[in-house]
């Protein structure tokens, strides 16, 4: 007979998520991954000042808010036709870069390690279960504890010099940015980068690979549904298809990647998520987000995103991948590679744009807001595709849509019945003890998942505290 395993919630994630797996015979057999908690960010721009939207869609995640602000700042770019100044180009990549760097290093170090290796036995780190956490690796924890704290704390000063504070960095604006380069601002930000690029050869690429090794027979774990795509990343000229890390898609794990697609080739499937299933199927520009709760055989509140009617994986692994950069595998180690070895490209392509810069270079030469119109703002998160979907109409925002990375890869079934990504890549996973399926969680982990949840809204049942301005 079948276990059904819930872990509600899952921990060492942004977010809140429910994962259910069925187990028969030591394997899971069938998983359901449900996101618990509505949002609503496009309803809540709908009626508002354009200029709004860099501001509040990065409320949307606290650890990825740089995304969210550059992919905003494209899309009313985009309905109004802009091209922006050179600098502000640069200053919008190191900025971005800067978010990537420390939350990869987040991920591995916080978020994931600590599923291979055994923690001190003091809070946070205990109580904890008793599982498969192998010899070989203290190495990693000793990191953990200490230069990984500083490079992550560094990574996000570095991108604070030009975004002025992190997380939710107020500096991307429409047609720009707001920051201008200066001799102290170039200095002080190559100064953090200089210092996480050793950290990052020396300490997080090898820590990687040493875990890479100890637990060798993860290569076959986690595979998924091997179809790979990414947006692209890091634009790095006035060519808009000259960036870092190119967009395109692969199939069924191959080494050929394809470029034609278009935003009209992505739909979004609510059959399984609880929203109105009238509004099924519908690309994203003509997207409507009409919660349903509860409803019929639905189970969770992230749509499934397909392209081409099909679920594809997003994140550092599918960048890599269709770029050439890393085609090992696809599975839970090799998701863990890609995203190191993708940081220090970052990391190394940052100081070439810190070069480029030089006080006094224009970051803003004015926005005009159209009257009506529509715009598309596709980039990357750390963990993978990100697109914002804007209308226009009198001036105010009439439609907003947001595809996270995470609604790709944690997405419920779609139309048909196909599992989204990390449903598949679960399903086959051998398990040691259904009651602790740390095996799971790695898979999981592997991921990176993202639930979008790091701001909420309190009302405090006492007497708020004011202060006032000019006093201590």
């Amino acid at each position: 007979m079948a276990t059904l395993t819930i872990m509600d919630p899952v921990t060492r994630i942004e977010g809140h998520m429910k994962v259910e797996v069925n187990i028969e015979q030591n394997q899971i057999v069938d998983a359901h991954c449900t996101g618990t908690l509505f949002r609503g960010f496009e309803t809540i721009l709908q009626g508002r000042e354009p200029w709004d939207a860099p501001v509040l869609t990065q409320r949307i995640c606290g650890v990825c808010p740089i995304s969210h602000g550059q992919a905003s700042v494209l899309a009313l770019d985009n309905a109004a036709g802009m091209q922006i100044p050179p600098a502000a180009r640069i200053i919008r990549n190191l900025t971005l870069g800067s978010n990537f760097l420390q939350s990869h290093i987040l991920h591995f170090y916080l978020l994931a390690a600590l599923d291979y290796i055994k923690g001190p036995a003091v809070p946070p780190f205990a109580p904890a279960w008793e599982v498969d956490q192998r010899e070989g690796t203290s190495e990693i924890l000793d990191h953990l504890l200490g230069p990984a704290m500083t490079a992550r704390r560094r990574a996000h000063e570095m991108g604070a010099v030009f975004g002025g504070k992190m997380p939710s960095a107020h500096t991307f604006i429409p047609g720009g940015f707001t920051s201008t380069p200066t001799r102290e601002r170039i200095d002080q930000m190559m100064d953090h980068l200089v210092w996480l690029l050793d950290f990052i050869r020396d300490t997080y690429i090898p820590d990687v690979e040493l875990l890479a090794d100890v637990y060798a027979d993860h290569f076959n774990i986690g595979e998924g549904c091997r179809n790979l795509m990414a947006y692209g990343v890091f634009r790095q000229s006035e060519n808009p298809a000259d960036k870092l890390l190119a967009p395109g898609f692969i199939t069924n794990g191959g080494t050929m990647p394809n470029t034609g697609f278009t935003t009209a080739d992505i739909t979004e499937s609510v059959t399984y998520s609880w929203y109105n299933d009238v509004t099924t199927d519908l690309s994203p520009d003509k997207g409507e987000t009409e919660p349903v709760y509860p409803k019929g055989d639905a189970y969770s509140w992230l749509k499934a995103p397909r392209l081409f009617d099909s679920p594809f994986e997003v994140g550092p692994l599918a960048r890599m991948w269709v770029n050439g950069d890393y085609r090992n595998g696809i599975s839970i180690m090799d998701r863990h590679l890609a995203r190191a070895y993708e940081t220090l490209k970052i990391a190394e392509a940052m100081r070439g744009w810190l070069n480029q810069l030089s006080p006094g270079q224009s970051v803003y030469d004015g926005y005009t807001l159209p009257e009506a119109g529509s715009g598309i703002g596709m980039t990357e998160a750390p963990r993978g595709a990100l697109g914002h979907w804007v209308r226009i109409d009198d001036r105010k925002i009439s439609r907003y849509q947001v595809i996270t990375p995470t609604c790709w890869n944690a997405s419920p079934r779609d139309d048909q019945g196909i599992k989204g990504p990390m449903e598949q890549a679960l399903v086959g996973t051998a398990v040691s003890d259904p009651q602790r399926p740390v095996e799971a969680l790695r898979v999981i982990h592997a991921f990176d998942p993202c639930l979008s949840c790091a701001v909420h809204v309190l009302q405090p049942e006492s007497e708020p505290v004011v202060v006032h301005a000019g006093v201590c």
